[in-house]
Order: structure tokens, then C-alpha cells, then sequence
């Protein structure tokens, strides 16, 4: 009789979650496809989906970060308000995405700017570390991963160089992704003076008033106002994670000129949610001279702000497309709008080729974009699969006119939970070296085929398409 009892209390229980799910799910879901895979979740294994949805089910921010927005147009004039932006596009078909830019985040594209793209994680680390040694006036850093290796060593004793200078030294680092820079590496940094804070704080207390797995993905340095460095890599060694993956392959930009004060922006934007103080010392705005050629449009996205306009800009830059349409991405789940538009691409004879690691960090996520790849390859798309470590560098060309790359991923959670950062480039010199470094590393990988990636047996064809049904909650 006692085990029946139980049995009946867990069975209602269970249809007591459904029941108070359902309408709960229906309602605050906008999107067909998240809606159901949390219903079938719930309905599945209520328990279970009750606690993931309690836990990772709605984008919560916080009061703080959701009353904070008009704080961040204050932030945009004051930065937008330096330089005024030479819209010099290399083709006028895209002149209407500088509009659709704008209604995202408000920021135009500048022109006069020098980017020097590097491509190697110890290049990238020793021309930081170089500019941080030559900083007089602040160094601020922003990076998703800061971990306390050799890599994360050096950088942080040459902020503590820094900051023995006289140089205000602010750094701010994604809570999960570098929490254990803050159990090792941060006290001591902070005993010689460097402000070092974690983005978007990851305990069980916030639960109720935001959501733990919204991060802060962003990859940024700012120098004296004068230099930024952004793009995908961390500071991390690159061989982290190289049991599962191997050595990560990024791509980072150096960059000086106008655009230095949008990203500045950024940077002070962040600061401000995390520690709520305002920074507005016109020593963090100084003259930039235009020095370069490249014209730039920043687009930063996060939970706080329309994502659909990131997709739909994503959307609309393809279909522009006449020849080609390059991705590099180490995760591709696209949403339906995304991949109906490179399968059109496709039809229409337009080249589209994917390069992605042969072997992923997350193999669940690597299994559900398996099940995309599958699908646009029977379209005509061409998928190339980077043997050589984990391409991490996420990039977009279009016919040598449009590039893009920056943090974010071709996924669903980089366009809809994550805090990104990314840059679009319209020079077709800066263009035609990002597509180089796109051909390098498909020459580098080896062609899928639709017979042998993945391998077709019973259990291959299970994964994916169970990991399918789930890829809206990726």
C-alpha cells in the first residue's frame, strides 16, 4: 500500500508539472520550434524539465541590467560623439544593411581605421602584452575565458607592470567561463592594484532573479583609448580543451583608428552593469586620428535587445550574396530563417561552403549541427570538416565584398542568450585577408560526404536526431 501511494503522488505530480507547464511554455515562448522542445521535455520528464526551465528557461537578467538600457545611450553618445563616421562602403548593395546595423544597437559604421588580422594565439598574446607594457593611461580588458595558465601569467604580470606605472588597470571576466581566474589568479592582481571583476555573477541566490547560464562571451581590449584588440580568441593557452578538440584556431584583429571609441563603449557599458560606476574621464576618449583605410561597423548583441535583428541581419547579408557565401564556426545550429536562406543561396548557384572541426568541445551540439550540415549538403552546400585542433575562428564573407567575425557563434544560443561582439568589414582589402585565412583552412580540411559524415550507422542516425529535436534549447 505505501509503494502505491507513492507511485500515485508521483504520477500526480507529474501531471500537475505538465498541466502548470503547459500554459506557462505556450505563452512566454515566442518562437514554434523552443516551444516545443520544452514541451516535450516537461511532458517527457517533468521533474527534470521543470528544474532546467527554472533554471535556464527564460532570459532573466536581473532588474538592475533591464532598468539600466537608457544608461547605455548615454554610453553610445558619448563614444559615438568623437568621430564622425566616413560611410565609404566598397558596394552599394550594402548600403542598406548600415540601416538595419543601426536599429540593432544605434551604432554607425566608421571609417579611417587600421586592423591588422592575426590568426596565432601566441602572436596575438605577445603584441597584447607588448601594448600593455607601453599603456600610460588605463588597459581594459574583457574576455570570456581568463584562465590562470601560463598565457593568463603573463598577461596578468603585465597588467601588474602596469599598474606598478601609474596605468589604471580594469578588467572584467565572464564569472563561469574564468571562474577559476578568481579563485587563483585575481587576489593576487588585485593585491597590486588591478580592479578585476566577474561579468554576470553565477550563484544559486541570483536564481531567482536571473538566469545562470546568460554569459558574457565577449572577446575585448582597449589601450589607452587608442588601440583594441577583439575577435574569438580568450586568454588561454591553445592547446586548452585539446584532449576533446585539440589546439583552438582563432582570429583576432588589432585595431586603431575611430573605431576604438565604439568598442571603448562597450567595454564602459559592461563595467557599469557589474560594478555601477560610470566612467566618464575624457581621458578614456582621446583624439583618434584616422589612420587607415578600413570601414567598420561594430555590432555588439545580447539577451537585453532584439536578437532577431542580429538573424535577421544575418539573413539579409546572405541573400545579398551573388558568388559565394564563406562560414567558419566551431558550433553550427542555425535557426530556420538562417538555413532556409544558404539553401536558397545554394539553389540559386551562389558557391556556399561551411568549414567546421572535425572533432567539437561539446558533442552533443556538434551532433545536432551533423543533422544541419546533412541537410544543406543535399542542397549543394559544400561542408568542410578542419582536422587539425578546434576552429574556433567564426567568420562571414560575401563575394569578397562583406566579411564578418568576431565572438559569436552560428548558433542558437550565441544569437539569442550570449553577450557578443562582432565586427563587419566593408573595405574589400580587409575583406580579401579574411578570406584567406577562410581558404587556408578549408585547403586544411577534408570535404564531408553525405555516405561518410557522419557515419551511418543506427546509433550515428539516433544521436543526431535526438540532439535535432533538443538543438533549439543549444
Amino acid at each position: 500500500m505505501e509503494v502505491l501511494f507513492w507511485t500515485q503522488l508521483l504520477a500526480a505530480s507529474e501531471w500537475a508539472i505538465r498541466l502548470t507547464m503547459l500554459p506557462i511554455i505556450v505563452l512566454r515562448k515566442e518562437k514554434p520550434e523552443a516551444c516545443l522542445a520544452w514541451l516535450a521535455l516537461v511532458f517527457f520528464e517533468p521533474w527534470i524539465g521543470l528544474a532546467l526551465y527554472l533554471l535556464i528557461g527564460e532570459n532573466r537578467l536581473g532588474r538592475r541590467r533591464l532598468a539600466d538600457r537608457q544608461q547605455r545611450r548615454l554610453l553610445w553618445s558619448v563614444c559615438n560623439g568623437k568621430n564622425d563616421p566616413e560611410r565609404d562602403l566598397s558596394s552599394e548593395r550594402f548600403a542598406s544593411l548600415d540601416d538595419l546595423f543601426g536599429r540593432l544597437e544605434g551604432l554607425p559604421m566608421v571609417g579611417g581605421n587600421q586592423l591588422i588580422l592575426m590568426s596565432d594565439t601566441d602572436t596575438v598574446i605577445d603584441r597584447l602584452i607588448a601594448d600593455i607594457d607601453a599603456a600610460q593611461h588605463h588597459v581594459h580588458l574583457l574576455f570570456y575565458i581568463f584562465k590562470d595558465d601560463e598565457v593568463g601569467r603573463r598577461v596578468g604580470e603585465a597588467l601588474i607592470r602596469a599598474t606598478g606605472r601609474g596605468v589604471i588597470c580594469r578588467v572584467l571576466a565572464d564569472a563561469v567561463g574564468s571562474r577559476k581566474l578568481f579563485r587563483r589568479l585575481a587576489p593576487s592582481l588585485r593585491r597590486a592594484g588591478v580592479r578585476i571583476l566577474p561579468a554576470l555573477p553565477a550563484t544559486l541566490w541570483r536564481l531567482p532573479f536571473a538566469r545562470l547560464d546568460l554569459r558574457n562571451h565577449r572577446k575585448l581590449a582597449v589601450i589607452d583609448g587608442r588601440i583594441a584588440y577583439t575577435g574569438s580568441q580568450n586568454i588561454v593557452e591553445a592547446t586548452y580543451g585539446h584532449k576533446r578538440a585539440g589546439a583552438w584556431h582563432d582570429l583576432m584583429a588589432r585595431l586603431t583608428g575611430p573605431v576604438v571609441h565604439q568598442l571603448q563603449g562597450i567595454f564602459l557599458e559592461d563595467w557599469f552593469y557589474e560594478s555601477g560606476e560610470l566612467l566618464e574621464d575624457p581621458a578614456l576618449f582621446p583624439a583618434c586620428p584616422q589612420d587607415g583605410s578600413v570601414v567598420i561597423q561594430v555590432v555588439p548583441t545580447g539577451p537585453d535587445q532584439p536578437t532577431e535583428l542580429f538573424q535577421d541581419l544575418l539573413v539579409r547579408a546572405i541573400f545579398f550574396a551573388k558568388r559565394q557565401v564563406v562560414i567558419t564556426s566551431p558550433y553550427f545550429i542555425p535557426n530556420e530563417s538562417m538555413l532556409l536562406a544558404l539553401r536558397l543561396a545554394a539553389l540559386r548557384k551562389v558557391h556556399v561552403e561551411l568549414a567546421l572541426p572535425r572533432r567539437s568541445d561539446h558533442p552533443l551540439v556538434a551532433a545536432a549541427g551533423g543533422f544541419y550540415c546533412r541537410h544543406l549538403m543535399r542542397h549543394g552546400v559544400r561542408v568542410f570538416l578542419f582536422g587539425e585542433g578546434m576552429l574556433h575562428a567564426k567568420t562571414l564573407t560575401i563575394d569578397d565584398e562583406l566579411a564578418m567575425f568576431g565572438s559569436a557563434n552560428y548558433d542558437i544560443r550565441s544569437f539569442d542568450l550570449n553577450f557578443e561582439l562582432n565586427l563587419v568589414l566593408y573595405s574589400s582589402e580587409a575583406v580579401r585577408e579574411v578570406r584567406r585565412l577562410q581558404q587556408n583552412y578549408i585547403a586544411r580540411s577534408q570535404e564531408a560526404r553525405l555516405e561518410d559524415w557522419p557515419a551511418p550507422t543506427f546509433g550515428s542516425r539516433l544521436k543526431v536526431n535526438l540532439a535535432k529535436l533538443f538543438s533549439p534549447l543549444l
